[in-house]
């Protein structure tokens, strides 16, 4: 096998910052057992496979635990590549996913990335997450993920998960998003994945889909900045639409090469 792969730092203007992403192109669909050793071997949270179709891609995500029904940066990846790389003269990049018809096109020095909106409603914390926490949140929300609402900004941050207790329940594919108004945005957030490679993910588009509709609706807004104050930290610029959420964010290639096996 022979077939280009990119890393991408995505939601980000600068090196080492924002969530790192693989882009892998493909000539057409390999066994799913070798896509997930690929993802594995590239060892970030995110691997996103392209296979070319007429004026658009297929895409597919991979951890290296398991294929996802949406990932946001490796889809904003996806796009740069296509935009910055594959196909430089065109404006929009679509792909054919999971999660139906996605887009990513220009918008002056930024992508914009059209996901689709997934509004939160109350539940229940579950036991095993609730005892994992070094403190419990105000309210307990959940849309693909449980949204763990605090008071500020300081509470997320301070956040410490108890690994052992954590990863006893199953949420795939989803996780947990801790968030709080901001100190100098409109909210702040943090992601979490039990039983996963990677505990913390440093930026995550697709927990928008639900952060963004739900602090919107509180607070009163349509278009809203948010920052992932994970080690690596993110930003991201939202609007909401009726039944879309719209994340505007920067990427940058990191690195070019070649798969060979």
């Amino acid at each position: 096998m022979n077939c280009l792969l990119f890393q991408v730092d995505a939601f980000t203007e600068k090196a080492f910052a924002g969530n790192s992403a693989c882009v892998v192109i493909l000539d057409g669909w390999i066994d799913d057992s070798i896509l997930l050793s690929i993802a594995r071997e590239n060892a970030v949270a995110e691997t996103a496979f392209l296979v070319p179709h007429d004026d658009r891609f297929q895409l597919r995500w991979f951890t290296p635990d398991i294929e996802i029904d949406l990932c946001g940066h490796a889809t904003l990846a996806a796009g740069h590549i296509v935009l910055s790389h594959l196909a430089p003269e065109t404006e929009i990049a679509t792909f054919e996913t999971m999660s139906g018809e996605l887009q990513v096109e220009r918008h002056g020095s930024m992508y914009c990335m059209d996901l689709p909106s997934r509004p939160p409603t109350e539940a229940k914390l579950p036991l095993s997450i609730a005892e994992s926490l070094s403190h419990p949140p105000l309210e307990v929300l959940k849309g693909r993920d449980y949204i763990l609402v605090y008071r500020e900004e300081s509470e997320v941050a301070n956040l410490q998960i108890n690994r052992e207790q954590f990863d006893r329940i199953n949420l795939d594919p989803g996780g947990v998003a801790v968030t709080a108004p901001g100190n100098d945005c409109d909210f702040v957030s943090r992601f979490f994945t039990p039983q996963a490679t990677i505990l913390e993910d440093p930026v995550t588009g697709s927990a928008h889909c639900s952060l963004a509709p739900f602090w919107g609706n509180r607070l009163g807004k349509t278009e809203l900045d948010a920052q992932q104050i994970s080690a690596r930290g993110g930003e991201l610029h939202c609007k909401v639409q009726e039944d879309r959420v719209l994340l505007f964010g920067n990427a940058i290639t990191f690195a070019e090469g070649r798969i060979h096996f």
